[in-house]
């Protein structure tokens, strides 16, 4: 049983395909799409460039094909893991050997005034992308509330696709959460320098129109007209169906090294998983790379592998002409730079208080990134000198 049609559910499916694995495999989405990626629908889906075949993790005839069954539109309502059943919206009840739950993270709303007005949208689905595309086709303004990576990324897109964009955040920079003030100012002077109004240190009041959004009032007072906001302001782990299984403090659904959750032969794995990872720690991680590594990861572990799950966490963000990678997870204010910030060409390293290296941050980079990976997953201390010097190869310092 895979509960969540995700990248990660339906990775996971067909890995136990690909394994050799003949039983039964039945898969519950709760969305009428055939698992599919989403990074594309803030970039090239969102511009138009790529149909929506490119996104199927397999081709729409390969689930029938391999005796996977798909019930879509369908929504989980309880998991009972001592009863080994899964009971639907719909009534129906199913049982299961094995259960892996993939059912990612739900946006996070914005409680204020004129939030449910039209025109005023979220973006996590193929439905929500095709909406803001169309809307955008006629749009003169865009308002993007978030500047973490959808917000930015859908600003990018908007913005090579002809339209004004002012970006609303809470926060002094962009992406100031994910990567830390200095490199967060890089990719806002990148968007400034494309035209996008840049408004830090602020937030949303209420929204205002009739029927249909026509402007945003900031908490500074400030009205600013729009024809369309797309409001990216975070996720939650989707998980009110689970309360039988252990959370954890970051919200997602606590599984061991292996992935396995507090209830035997549960499992979890991408966005709505906390991870006791062997060498970062705890860690919940949304990020299409990991999806599709947990999700094949999972498949094995419910097929018996005792095989911890080590990756050190990769993935990447294209905005307008520049590629920015990130390597780990923690952001730590020792930072240690290969290249320079200033002419957007480079590979930063962070290290924790003892020295070990735990994240790399790189633009324009990304052979650096890479290949600082599997120092990260080895938990090295980190020669500062070698990190910062250019003309050292990063597979050197493998231990």
């Amino acid at each position: 049983m895979v509960v969540g049609a995700s990248l990660a559910g339906g990775t996971a499916a067909a890995t136990l395909r690909d394994v050799g694995f003949d039983g039964r495999i039945v898969v519950i989405g709760d969305e009428p799409e055939l698992p599919y990626q989403r990074p594309p629908l803030s970039k090239t889906y969102l511009r138009g460039e790529a149909g929506r075949d490119a996104l199927l993790v397999r081709p729409d005839d390969w689930w029938g094909a391999e005796d996977v069954e798909m019930r879509l539109g369908q929504r989980v309502r309880a998991l009972d893991p001592h009863a080994r059943t899964v009971s639907l919206a719909d009534g129906a009840s199913l049982g299961f050997d094995r259960c892996l739950i993939a059912t990612g993270v739900q946006n996070r709303a914005l409680p204020v005034p004129g939030a449910d007005l039209d025109g005023v949208v979220h973006l996590r689905t193929i439905a929500e992308c095709d909406q803001i595309r169309a809307a955008a086709a006629d749009a003169s303004h865009v308002v993007v509330v978030g500047m973490g990576f959808i917000g930015a990324e859908v600003a990018a897109s908007l913005r090579e696709l002809g339209v004004d964009v002012t970006v609303i955040e809470i926060f002094e920079t962009a992406l100031l959460k994910v990567l830390g003030p200095q490199i967060g100012e890089v990719l806002a002077s990148i968007h400034r320098e494309h035209g996008v109004t840049m408004r830090f240190n602020d937030g949303v009041a209420r929204f205002e129109g009739n029927g249909h959004v026509e402007r945003v009032v900031t908490r500074d007072g400030d009205a600013i007209e729009c024809d369309l906001v797309v409001v990216g302001v975070g996720t939650v782990p989707a998980t009110p169906e689970f309360d039988a299984l252990a959370l954890a403090p970051d919200g997602g659904i606590e599984v061991d090294a292996r992935l396995e959750t507090s209830a035997p032969d549960v499992f979890a794995a991408g966005d709505v998983a906390s991870h006791a990872h062997p060498v970062l720690g705890r860690v919940r991680v949304e990020h299409f790379d990991n999806a599709i590594k947990m999700g094949a990861h999972a498949a094995r572990a419910m097929l018996g592998s005792p095989t911890a799950f080590d990756d050190p966490h990769w993935f990447w963000s294209d905005q307008y002409e520049h590629h920015l990678q990130m390597g780990g997870v923690a952001i730590t204010d020792d930072m240690v730079v290969r290249g320079s910030l200033e002419d957007r060409s480079f590979c930063a390293f962070f290290l924790d208080a003892a020295g070990v290296l735990r994240a790399s941050v790189a633009l324009n980079r990304p052979r650096e990134c890479r290949r600082s990976l599997p120092l990260i997953r080895a938990g090295i201390v980190a020669d500062r000198a070698a990190l910062a010097d250019p003309d050292v190869d990063l597979r050197t310092l493998r231990p």
